[in-house]
């Protein structure tokens, strides 16, 4: 988890100094030529998309193009991935991902891509921390007292579905305390803040965008946040981390890749681009109005970042008993 660390604490002028260093090829002058198209393996309206749409303008404009987001949702993400991975791999074809991205080769038993080869990783745009919630009428008004009433008794937890990050997040929870949840998973975060709220389940690992809101509205009670440092929103909000669990740290998160194969200075040209882009002042407000952290790691950054997250959810699912699909 040190990489997540790292890239936050890391200043993002110096994350982008050395992409200004750049020099210029043919290739690199000719590129682009016609609109680039960012491909969102998720649902218009969805905070991926949100994302992907607000990025894609100044990115755009710094390139000289327009950037077209194009919607490409099913089956967790893996259809659009699958459209990148076998695009030509010539800078006009990126992919806007998410966390589910490192989480489904522990899900599906079979992909029509490999996550690590098919694709080459440009940048991390955003971290998202999710908030261990409860409903208001719970008597929990700390952490210890949840894992207390786990183990004296059966709770149940919801999510937005199996294998998810906030599956993954109570999946490390209930481990790292030794203690016996039940997972409901629902189809969508919606559905399961709604009965989360009207007590069907005891608590959710929920999108800090989705869940802020409504414990600032009174409804939920916020027990913990699954990011490494305290959020400012929430100041007397514990991260989980405190209540025992060493190195816990789960984000949601959003990043741009590649199709494997892209020229060098292309990629160079892309990734500088879009670190520039994440260092506007407007584009950072608006990601942080969504919730969300303004990243911008370099490509190795995020490849290894990507690689730690592959390899913790096959180890937190397997744990848990999940089979791939």
């Amino acid at each position: 988890m040190n990489t997540i660390r790292t890239l936050i604490r890391t200043p993002a002028l110096a994350l982008f100094s050395a992409a200004l260093t750049l020099g210029t090829s043919t290739a690199l002058a000719q590129y682009p030529e016609r609109p680039v198209k960012l491909v969102v393996p998720y649902s218009a309206g969805g905070a991926a998309d949100a994302q992907a749409r607000l990025v894609a303008v100044k990115l755009g404009a710094r390139l000289g193009q327009t950037v077209v987001v194009e919607n490409r949702p099913g089956a967790s993400g893996t259809i659009g991935a699958a459209n990148v991975a076998h695009a030509p791999a010539d800078g006009y074809t990126l992919l806007y991902d998410a966390t589910a991205f490192a989480i489904n080769p522990s899900v599906y038993r079979t992909l029509s891509y490999d996550s690590k080869r098919d694709f080459q990783a440009i940048s991390l745009v955003s971290l998202t921390p999710t908030l261990l919630v409860v409903p208001v009428k719970a008597p929990y008004q700390r952490i210890e007292e949840l894992t207390d009433a786990a183990r004296s008794g059966h709770l149940t937890y919801a999510t937005p579905g199996q294998g998810t990050a906030q599956h993954i997040a109570a999946a490390w929870f209930a481990q790292g305390n030794r203690i016996a949840l039940t997972h409901i998973p629902y189809k969508g975060g919606a559905p399961a803040l709604t009965d989360l709220m009207g007590g069907q389940t005891d608590m959710m690992f929920s999108n800090m965008a989705a869940s802020y809101p409504l414990v600032k509205a009174g409804k939920l009670r916020a027990l913990a946040v699954t990011s490494t440092e305290r959020v400012a929103a929430l100041p007397d909000v514990p991260t989980v981390a405190e209540s025992g669990i060493a190195q816990y740290a789960v984000y949601e998160w959003n990043g741009v890749l590649a199709p494997a194969g892209l020229p060098a200075e292309v990629a160079a040209r892309i990734e500088q681009e879009l670190r520039a882009t994440l260092q506007d002042p407007g584009v950072r407000r608006s990601l942080e109005d969504l919730g969300a952290r303004p990243v911008g790691s370099s490509s190795g950054e995020f490849r290894t970042f990507l690689d730690e997250q592959m390899q913790r959810s096959a180890s937190i699912l397997a744990k848990a008993g999940i089979t791939k699909e």
